[in-house]
């Protein structure tokens, strides 16, 4: 059977990009499984729409040595058995990449400012400093508008209901929404989140870490809010606040939240 490039059409069998995706980070600081086992249950049963068959990535760096792999294995089989998927490894040294080809899984690393020389001394990029230009009594020219200073992005405006099932994404920006986020609907930003309407569903703003970042709404119903992987559920939310003009914002590692107006 010819296939079909070779029928004339170049179409290739399958895409594959690399895009924004919600993976949940699990940071390991001791090595108690009884426990870990109790705490990612309960997190699955308090949120199970956030956590139910969530991909994680395994942080072992703030331990104070590494696992063996028999034990790493074991916490990856918690990790399951408690509901969420393990996908990979979090980069962290040359003893990790090394684990994660053991353990057949890849490495995530949203920055990789330092790496490990094979000795284990951290290299990081040192910044070269130009030099100087040299001293001119001339009255320097006015940038041109093509070496302008880039403007920052404008917010994302959304002016349709988000209804149950349907996500709604502002990479690098802002999303303003000006129709209700209905249940089972998820909208998320870079930047802030505004909802000038009701917010049932998930709101998620900070999604690439962004800690000042904040989420606003002028009916406060929503089943999740997130900001920089820090959230609240709805079982969490003070029923004072359920229906009201509401804002969200970090305080550190706390998620707060607080009438507007």
């Amino acid at each position: 059977m010819a296939s079909a490039r070779s029928a004339g059409v170049l179409e290739p069998a399958g895409e594959l990009k690399f895009g924004q995706v919600g993976i949940a980070n699990l940071r390991l600081k001791r090595l108690d499984l009884d426990e870990l086992a109790a705490e990612l249950a309960q997190k699955v049963a308090t949120a199970p729409q956030l956590f139910q068959r969530a991909p994680v990535v395994l942080d072992l760096s703030h331990l104070p040595a590494q696992p063996p792999i028999g034990l790493v294995q074991e916490i990856l089989a918690t990790i399951k058995n408690a509901g969420m998927l393990p996908v990979g490894l979090a980069y962290g040294t040359t003893e990790t990449e090394a684990l994660s080809r053991e353990l057949g899984l890849p490495l995530f690393a949203k920055f990789r400012a330092a790496y490990e020389r094979s000795g284990g001394e951290p290299m990081v990029d040192v910044p070269v400093a130009a030099p100087a230009p040299a001293p001119s009594r001339a009255t320097p020219p006015p940038p041109s508008a093509e070496h302008a200073a880039p403007r920052p992005l404008a917010g994302q405006v959304h002016d349709k209901p988000v209804r149950s099932g349907q996500q709604v994404y502002a990479r690098g920006r802002d999303l303003i929404l000006t129709a209700v986020v209905g249940n089972g609907a998820e909208v998320i930003a870079d930047g802030s989140v505004h909802v000038y309407s009701s917010l049932r569903g998930k709101a998620i703003a900070g999604a690439t870490g962004d800690a000042t970042a904040r989420i606003f709404c002028h009916d406060f119903q929503a089943e999740l809010v997130s900001i920089a992987g820090h959230y609240r559920v709805f079982e969490d939310i003070p029923p004072d606040l359920r229906g009201k003009p509401v804002q969200a914002w970090l305080d550190g590692e706390r998620l707060l939240l607080a009438r507007l107006g």
